[in-house]
């Protein structure tokens, strides 16, 4: 079954047998290994060893992003958070739930982030002391730029939480070049094709330090679980970690080094976006994004104008046919969303096209162009 959602991803044999052995996440054959993968992922992230860190939090991407606001931020904090789609509206959820104030900047979720409205918000409130951004919204696949934003925010003596948990990995990030940025925060799978389970984060070490106390939280504390370095080491978990995910990242980032690193990646991923996005224009479909905004990680299509439409019985026939997609509508008008990433080539897409077009036919949705072009 390929996974055509982004995330999890469809990974390699290689990853899933690595989960096939017994750990002990306190055994000092693991701790190095856990250390490892730590400072591999730092140096993917452009961070230097004396400033920057990477530390792993039990659970998604979401426990991380919590994990981070919560760390940052002191209760009562005020953080801008760009409304650019569904996953903003989540951070924006997170970190009121967590005792932080939001101010919302309402922006088109259909365009990449105009970075003058938040300068211009950032002006009238001095207030607030954090931005928080999405780089890849998986609810529309716009892409948005954590540089430009990132210079933004340093103009106006602001701090920046990044959310890349769809984007690392793929899209470029140089975390020693935005100073700015207080943590950007990421999973174990989506882009590096490793299996679910672990979120990430890459921060500044000064800022851990200072930040020591505002989380309210034991679990969901960055500065505390890089206080457990200085108590146990850098192999250490301070609870029981999904120690056969970890084991199965280090594979998925063999894998990810062998492949070329971010630049290959991306290039896979931009491969994939072109192959679905002219197989489905093919078909007659309207892909959501015009084709100079759709980004590299995941693609929504319009759903056919046609009564004999349905999602489910859509997902269900792509999924007979070994490709499962998402059954839920995240744009305003009704699409089908389709993840780009994964251990995932251009002719799977070629193939997945053809499923469309088949599917299509077999639920009553007329076409309006033939078939044959997608072929």
């Amino acid at each position: 079954m390929k996974l055509l959602i982004p995330g999890p991803v469809t990974t390699r044999a290689e990853v899933r047998a690595a989960m096939a052995q017994d750990m002990a996440p306190w055994d000092n054959d693991f701790r190095p290994m856990y250390a490892s993968v730590k400072d591999r992922v730092r140096a993917i992230a452009g961070g230097d060893a004396e400033t920057h860190v990477c530390l792993a939090l039990q659970g998604c991407g979401h426990f991380s992003t919590e994990a981070a606001v919560r760390t940052f931020l002191p209760a009562g904090g005020r953080m801008l958070i760009p409304m650019v789609g569904a996953y903003a509206d989540r951070m924006a959820r997170l970190a009121r739930e967590a005792g932080r104030v939001v101010v919302e900047l309402q922006a088109d979720h259909q365009v990449p982030l105009d970075t003058g409205l938040v300068a211009a918000a950032l002006a009238a409130d001095s207030t607030i002391s954090h931005v928080g951004m999405v780089y890849s919204e998986t609810g529309s696949g716009v892409i948005h730029d954590p540089a430009a934003l990132g210079a933004v925010v340093r103009a106006a003596g602001r701090r920046m939480i990044v959310d890349a948990v769809s984007a690392f990995g793929a899209l470029p990030f140089d975390i020693s070049a935005q100073p700015e940025v207080d943590a950007m925060v990421f999973t174990s799978n989506k882009c590096f094709e490793g299996m679910p389970g672990l979120g990430f984060c890459v921060a500044r070490i000064d800022r851990l330090v200072e930040c020591a106390g505002n989380a309210g939280s034991w679990s969901f504390d960055f500065s505390d679980i890089y206080a457990q370095i200085g108590r146990s080491g850098a192999g250490s978990f301070r609870f029981t970690p999904p120690a056969q995910v970890l084991a199965a990242f280090e594979v998925a980032l063999d894998i990810y080094d062998a492949e070329g690193g971010q630049p290959a990646r991306l290039a896979r991923y931009v491969a994939n976006r072109d192959a679905l996005y002219e197989g489905v224009a093919a078909l007659g479909l309207q892909p959501y994004l015009g084709r100079n905004l759709q980004g590299p990680i995941v693609m929504n299509v319009h759903a056919p104008a046609d009564p004999a439409w349905n999602l489910q019985a859509f997902v269900d026939g792509l999924k007979a046919r070994g490709y499962l997609i998402s059954n839920f509508y995240n744009t305003p008008q009704p699409s089908f969303r389709v993840g780009l990433i994964g251990a995932i080539t251009p002719e799977d897409m070629r193939g997945f096209v053809r499923a469309i077009d088949a599917v299509l036919r077999e639920i009553g949705v007329r076409q309006p162009k033939s078939a044959q072009m997608a072929a």
